[in-house]
């Protein structure tokens, strides 16, 4: 297995740290929120202040996904700890569809109990707010797009959706503000519509994250973009199979290489192991490479 080089180690370290520092502002975000909804008289901050704190805890699972995927491999692992990333990153997706439907039933609550209007203030604790989850989602996003983390898409996510709950909150308070009586219950109907979007999220990143726990295949270009990496080696006639699949944050894979068949056991290792070399070199993280050797036959092309 390929050792993790320095800027690679110096990203995974970056990851980490954003994590842990998610942790810090979202437990400060959701004491704020539920003081001030509760203060200020609207659920729909309270409900934002409580999705605030599903995401301390999902934080906190990535952090340990994280530091958990960057184990080498042992004798009771012997293909490294990846999936936990991937594990990871499935909880934080269910943990979305949890809170949206914990929102929801709390605003449905407050849409048939009579209250009284929210407070102006909370519409000032909001814009704060969103302006501090959206530069998270924006930066967790980057690493994780940088890592091909999923857990920390995930996370990201999670950042936005609380970004958006707030967005939805601030609608919902201004409109009872301006309207009036009658309009209590705007902010709560602004957490409910709110609880479609991290839903929605919810799923999409429990679809993805679920092709990973379950080794689907990476995309065609990753896969052209590798065959043609092992063509290009030196005594390779062509490419027979090639299948990826991600574990966690790197890439494992088999290979099968044409080679001529005339030639001795010895030198068909070797180009193996130039192919091998080759492959862990490349742009993507791969750190798991097995080269199978076909004898060449006329007529066939580089790449099948």
């Amino acid at each position: 297995m390929a050792e993790a080089g320095p800027r690679q180690s110096l990203t995974l370290e970056a990851g980490l740290r954003l994590s842990a520092l998610a942790v810090a502002i979202n437990a400060l975000l959701a004491i704020g929120k539920i003081v001030a909804g509760v203060l200020g008289n609207s659920y729909a901050l309270v409900a934002d202040g409580i999705e605030s704190t599903s995401d301390i805890i999902s934080s906190l699972i990535v952090w340990s996904g994280l530091r958990i995927s960057m184990k080498p491999a042992d004798a009771n692992h012997p293909y490294g700890h990846g999936k936990a990333e991937s594990v990871a990153a499935v909880i934080v997706s269910f943990m979305l569809l949890a809170a949206a439907l914990l929102i929801a039933v709390q605003s449905v609550r407050e849409i048939l109990t009579p209250h009284h209007a929210p407070a102006w203030f909370t519409l000032v604790i909001l814009v704060v707010v969103i302006a501090i989850k959206e530069a998270l989602y924006r930066f967790a996003f980057q690493v994780g797009t940088s890592l091909e983390s999923s857990a920390l898409k995930g996370d990201a996510w999670h950042h936005r959706s609380d970004a958006l709950t707030s967005v939805a909150a601030f609608i919902g308070i201004s409109i009872a503000l301006i309207g009036g009586p009658g309009f209590e219950s705007a902010d709560d109907w602004g957490a409910l519509a709110a609880c479609v979007v991290i839903a929605w999220n919810g799923v999409r990143m429990f679809r993805a994250t679920l092709d990973e726990v379950m080794d689907a295949s990476v995309s065609p270009e990753v896969i052209a973009y590798i065959k043609s990496i092992a063509a290009e080696v030196e005594g390779v006639a062509g490419i027979e199979k090639c299948r990826i699949r991600k574990s966690g944050l790197h890439l494992a894979m088999d290979i099968h290489v044409r080679v001529d068949g005339d030639l001795s056991v010895r030198r068909g290792h070797a180009i193996a192991h130039r192919v091998k070399d080759r492959l862990l070199g490349s742009q993507h993280r791969i750190n798991d490479v097995s080269v199978h050797i076909e004898p060449d036959e006329p007529g066939r092309g580089q790449l099948d």
